[in-house]
């Protein structure tokens, strides 16, 4: 089997004994117990317990401007970071979670207008990738979209929601400090930044 194409085993290849739901709020913790094939034996492990964090689906986009040589960025307290060495406040691409059956695309455009302020026509996927499948069955969609900024940030957000959220028009030419200073610390902002860096080395060998 060709493992870039295809995994090793498919989900028919899980026995699940019990599921159980031992938190139910924000996010919702389940308790499973089951066991998995092993490679290259037919048999399978003996059962195992483990706990699962359920998020909705999430989406975000990395917002850029050829003709101005920026893209934005939005600063926000996370408490997933509170114990952050540095900072909980953390440097983010506009995002957001799925509305029940709402589409990536949609939630990216509600979302950058109400992060940003910016309208957005035009989408590319990037990747839909699980942050931390390890724990957490969140997948998330990455895109990106070439828009026209505006000329400077501000505070955006939904207050009645707990957001206070402050929008950063960066210039192409910090994506070499960014990416190398420690500043970014989550994945989508990070795949995001490196497209962005690939995107304009591209465009400028045309």
């Amino acid at each position: 089997m060709n493992i870039i194409k295809h995994a090793t085993y498919n989900s028919d290849q899980v026995k699940i004994q019990s599921r159980e739901y031992v938190f139910r709020g924000f996010v919702q913790v389940e308790k499973v117990k089951l066991s998995h094939r092993l490679f290259h034996q037919t048999g399978f492990t003996p059962t195992l317990q483990r706990e699962v964090i359920h998020r909705p689906k999430a989406a975000g986009v990395i917002i850029y401007d050829d003709l101005q040589q920026k893209f934005a960025l939005i600063e926000q307290f996370r408490i997933g970071a509170m114990d952050d060495v540095d900072s909980p406040w953390q440097l983010e691409i506009i995002a957001g979670v799925l509305d029940g059956d709402e589409s990536p695309e949609s939630c990216i455009r509600r979302e950058s207008l109400e992060e940003s302020g910016c309208q957005i026509n035009t989408l590319q996927h990037l990747f839909s990738f699980y942050p931390s499948a390890g724990a957490c069955s969140e997948l998330f969609h990455l895109y990106s979209a070439a828009a026209e900024l505006p000329q400077q940030g501000g505070i955006f957000g939904m207050p009645d929601e707990g957001e206070n959220i402050q929008l950063h028009l960066i210039d192409y030419n910090q994506i070499p400090t960014l990416l190398n200073n420690g500043r970014l610390r989550n994945a989508p902002v990070i795949m995001a930044v490196q497209w962005l860096q690939q995107h304009i080395q591209s465009t400028q060998k045309v």
